[in-house]
């Protein structure tokens, strides 16, 4: 065998596994994106359960408080949204749904037979339920975004995930100073 032909053979032997590398990195990227993609849509399906909740909150509250539920309620309305597909919207709604909480609570504050109400109390008790869930897959989705990240960022898989369409993911986050003017659910059931 010539030596043009052993040449020959490991070029393509080379280029043969190069093409099995970028086909298993693209599905590496493609399965981390996917998980990225699954936890947002449980974060998505957690946050409207939580409105649901704050919702039925709202109209317990029409009992008691009819302007201060026709407010919520418009906050209500305004904030759900259907599809949420970046961390960007998860924090927006997070931030929505803290404000009607707070407001809830200064309402179930100023009418203790609301506050006392069975309904009122399961219902809070609900919606720290549905936070709790929310927080974890807030995790799983970090921990899901730092994988994609770091194959995003590091040689050398950063070399092919432009070419593939794959770019960092957005964290989601929690904003200190806002975190502190979030009502404390404890707190409605405390007092």
């Amino acid at each position: 065998m010539s030596t043009a032909v052993i040449i020959l053979i490991v070029i393509g032997a080379l280029v043969v596994l190069l093409i099995a590398w970028i086909i298993s990195t693209q599905r590496q990227f493609v399965h981390i994106d996917e998980l990225c993609k699954n936890a947002l849509g449980q974060i998505a399906v957690q946050l409207n359960s939580r409105w649901d909740a704050v919702q039925s909150l709202v109209q317990l509250t029409a009992q008691y408080a009819r302007h201060e539920s026709e407010t919520l309620r418009q906050v209500v309305e305004q904030r759900r949204l259907s599809n949420i597909t970046t961390a960007a919207q998860v924090n927006e709604q997070q931030g929505a749904l803290a404000q009607v909480m707070g407001r809830l609570i200064a309402v179930g504050e100023s009418y203790p037979q609301l506050k006392a109400d069975g309904v009122f109390r399961e219902t809070m008790a609900g919606i720290k339920d549905w936070e709790e869930k929310v927080r974890m897959s807030r995790m799983v989705y970090n921990d899901t975004a730092t994988k994609m990240n770091r194959m995003v960022r590091q040689i050398p898989t950063s070399l092919i995930a432009p070419m593939l369409g794959f770019k960092e993911r957005e964290y989601l986050t929690t904003d200190e100073p806002q975190k502190t003017k979030y009502p404390n659910i404890n707190d409605a059931f405390n007092k």
